[in-house]
């Protein structure tokens, strides 16, 4: 263990905390407001502190624990996109946004993670969020870098580009690097999941194994307000049909050994994929339990943060924060 501390805010399933975690990082506190995911959160880790709260109605004066902490990290809902700019969903992540960057002022960690949709690194309609940002860190003495990391570099069988929000105090700011692809080549859905396709005996598990040879495209959790369980918009959908799977629905058990695989039959003939496997093609490990109803379930699987970028990160920040001056 490094003794490096963090506080997770909108903590979800618990991806990013998990993956700072497996980099050294020991989690303080970790806060959300679905009652799901908080539970998701107490059935994996019962050491974790984990308090059931919206980050909007968190008062960390009442949470002296969370106080003295390196790390302050943030794996904010996804649901930011050209269909929803302008409703409620578009707004709630914006005043999100800014309550992350007003809790640094009120516990002043020594490094902050905010992480998002791709554009909040570079699109034009964040840049209200960047220039708010920019100015309360540069005040508060933190110097930091807007990246965009793509899940596939790091080992995760998913497509998922994310931008990333990291802070540093100026003392120790020189010391980071962003963090460098850790595999070569990408893995592929059917290598991610061969075994769990085989796993009740299913005849056709290697062949559609040879068939699923690419990452996923990028999962997509949805709003808890809005629409049930699927993979995604039509262009994910239409990549996944090309790997035998349909993606209109999430699937309730892995393939048995009865079951027809024929995709020219179309989604009828097509596998679906579990909430357990769509927990694998975003990193997390076998035996993290997803809690709650279905659809509840795969909303926090598909706003996740994978953990293996979350391990990344934190790699990145232990080298400044215990080499920084």
């Amino acid at each position: 263990m490094s003794g490096l501390t963090l506080v997770d805010v909108c903590s979800g399933a618990g991806g990013l905390a998990l993956g700072l975690e497996q980099a050294g990082f020991e989690p303080r506190l970790l806060l959300d407001d679905d009652e799901a995911a908080v539970t998701t959160l107490q059935t994996n880790r019962p050491q974790w502190n984990v308090l059931h709260t919206d980050l909007l109605d968190f008062d960390p004066a009442e949470h002296p624990v969370s106080h003295d902490v390196d790390l302050l990290s943030a794996g904010l809902p996804r649901v930011k996109s050209s269909a929803t700019v302008g409703r409620a969903d578009s707004q709630a992540e914006e005043r999100l946004l800014e309550a992350a960057i007003y809790l640094v002022h009120a516990i002043r960690p020594r490094a902050v993670i905010i992480e998002n949709v791709p554009g909040l690194a570079h699109s034009d309609e964040y840049q209200q969020f960047r220039d708010f940002a920019r100015a309360e860190l540069a005040h508060l003495g933190y110097e930091f870098s807007w990246l965009v990391l793509n899940a596939v570099d790091f080992g995760v069988p998913q497509n998922r580009r994310l931008g990333v929000l990291v802070a540093v105090e100026r003392q120790r700011a020189r010391a980071f690097q962003p963090p460098a692809p850790t595999v070569q080549e990408p893995m592929t859905v059917g290598v991610a999941l061969e075994a769990s396709m085989a796993s009740r005996g299913w005849k056709d598990a290697a062949r559609w194994t040879a068939q699923a040879d690419r990452p996923a495209p990028t999962l997509v959790g949805g709003s808890r307000n809005r629409g049930g369980a699927d993979l995604g918009p039509t262009g994910a959908k239409n990549t996944w049909a090309t790997m035998g799977v349909d993606a209109h629905t999430v699937g309730d058990v892995i393939p048995g050994p009865d079951f027809d695989w024929n995709p020219e039959l179309g989604r009828d003939g097509m596998v679906k994929i579990t909430v357990e496997q769509a927990a694998l093609l975003q990193g997390f490990p076998e035996a993290w339990e997803i809690t709650g109803r279905k659809t509840a379930r795969y909303r926090q699987v598909g706003q996740a943060t994978p953990p293996p970028v979350g391990r990344a990160l934190g790699r990145s920040l232990l080298a400044a924060l215990n080499g920084g001056e």
